[in-house]
């Protein structure tokens, strides 16, 4: 029975986990793929270094062209991250008949399309189940489980740095800047967190999401990004006093063919199952015209969690060699992108403003409103007795989103408009 050879990029986190389930689930994988599959090769950058799983030292390597080489080696697990060497390499490997695995969400959602497309020329697999939301096998379910209906809307909680930073600021009352240093502390945020804070990271797994929900390419400069970091405890405490949460989430629109895809801090409604998603937990919500409403939740992150979706795509590699289908899979992006214009962009609206307190500015409030077609459900005026004028928080009926640029413009035109202190999208 011959073995499938695998080659494995990176022995950090994520990858020592594989090396644990493929070592330690030995049979059971044997039993579903009805071949031996072992780690033949692995990629470090020290070969020296110690390690937290017992590894046979020649089968490290510091050259990476040493696996893509090797005419043994069947697949490849690329868990290194980096972008342009990592495309290199794995252009070179699908040229010499090797299928891919990877966890790698910059990879994907950059150069996706050029991989899967290189990828079905060569008869190969790529599957990269893992690049996001982790454990959650959401990938899978929008190209197979979603096979037979038409996604109207992707929404979801995608990176649990963010998560864990909102969540802390919710439930304890800390300030952003405390609750990031302590997610650094505790290894959540890198050093420099700017691509999980700023909504980076999670722009590039909603442009991954898209593609697929919406079988169409969309670019990661399609996305409106917004991240977290304007958050203040003073917007957390206005969203749990008119029963929101405050969440970044990825949102994925389609009507009528055409889409719009964002990342942005939301107010969610506590009602909607979103917004009891807490911690460093991942959620996806999806709704199709035919199914309805659907959630995914899990772990979005974390050695065994991500690592058994790699491996999963390891055995769905292998099933597809023993079938003889390997690079087969139909093309997903097939539709032409037709991106919605700011006034096809609609949605409810939170905004705080500061204003001069005296008779007649709520009237010339509301008349911008009026002049720019917003309508407004509620309005709001607490008490500010250490403050010099007033503060109004007001939600909108459902509005495009040219009305509220121009909404805010006017405002910012109106001398009674101290400031304008926040605005977030409303969902649920």
């Amino acid at each position: 029975m011959k073995p499938v050879k695998v080659g494995l990029f990176g022995l950090g986190t994520v990858g020592t986990g594989v090396v644990r389930i493929v070592e330690g689930h030995h049979e059971d994988l044997m039993s579903q793929v009805g071949s031996p599959i072992t780690i033949h090769k692995i990629l470090v950058k020290d070969r020296a270094k110690a390690r937290s799983v017992s590894i046979d030292p020649s089968k490290l390597t510091e050259d990476p062209w040493e696996i893509v080489q090797d005419p043994e080696i069947d697949v490849i697990v690329e868990v290194m991250g980096g972008v342009e060497a990592t495309k290199e390499l794995i252009l070179a490997a699908l040229e010499r008949g090797k299928h891919i695995v990877t966890a790698n969400k910059d990879l994907m959602a950059l150069h996706g399309p050029e991989l899967l497309a290189k990828a079905q020329q060569k008869g190969c697999d790529i599957f990269y189940e893992a690049s996001v939301a982790g454990g959650i096998p959401i990938i899978r379910t929008l190209i197979e489980g979603f096979s037979s209906d038409r996604i109207t809307k992707i929404m979801g909680i995608v990176n649990g740095t963010t998560n864990y930073i909102l969540t802390k600021m919710s439930q304890e009352g800390a300030d952003y800047a405390d609750v990031l240093k302590e997610a650094q502390e505790l290894g959540y945020a890198e050093a420099d967190p700017t691509s999980d804070v700023e909504g980076l990271d999670a722009a590039r797994k909603m442009t991954i999401l898209a593609t697929l929900g919406f079988r169409a390419t969309i670019d990661l400069a399609d996305v409106d990004v917004k991240g977290i970091s304007s958050v203040t405890q003073e917007d957390i405490r206005y969203a749990k006093r008119l029963g929101y949460e405050v969440k970044l989430l990825g949102i994925a629109e389609r009507q009528d063919e055409y889409v719009s895809v964002s990342v942005q801090p939301t107010f969610v409604k506590t009602s909607h199952p979103i917004a009891s998603v807490n911690g460093v937990f991942n959620a996806v919500y999806v709704h199709g015209e035919a199914v309805g409403e659907t959630m995914f939740y899990g772990p979005g992150a974390g050695e065994l969690p991500t690592a058994t979706s790699i491996v999963a795509d390891l055995v769905a590699v292998v099933k597809n060699a023993k079938l003889g289908v390997n690079g087969r899979q139909a093309s997903i992006s097939y539709k032409e992108k037709k991106l919605k214009s700011d006034k096809q962009i609609a949605s409810k609206y939170f905004m705080l403003l500061h204003v001069e307190d005296r008779a007649g500015v709520l009237m010339q409030i509301a008349q911008v409103f009026a002049d720019y077609d917003v309508s407004i459900e509620s309005v709001m005026q607490p008490p500010t007795p250490d403050r010099k004028g007033a503060e109004l928080i007001i939600i909108t009926h459902e509005a495009s989103k040219d009305s509220m640029n121009r909404v805010l413009q006017a405002f910012q035109d109106l001398s009674t408009v101290r400031t304008i202190k926040s605005l977030y999208r409303v969902e649920g």
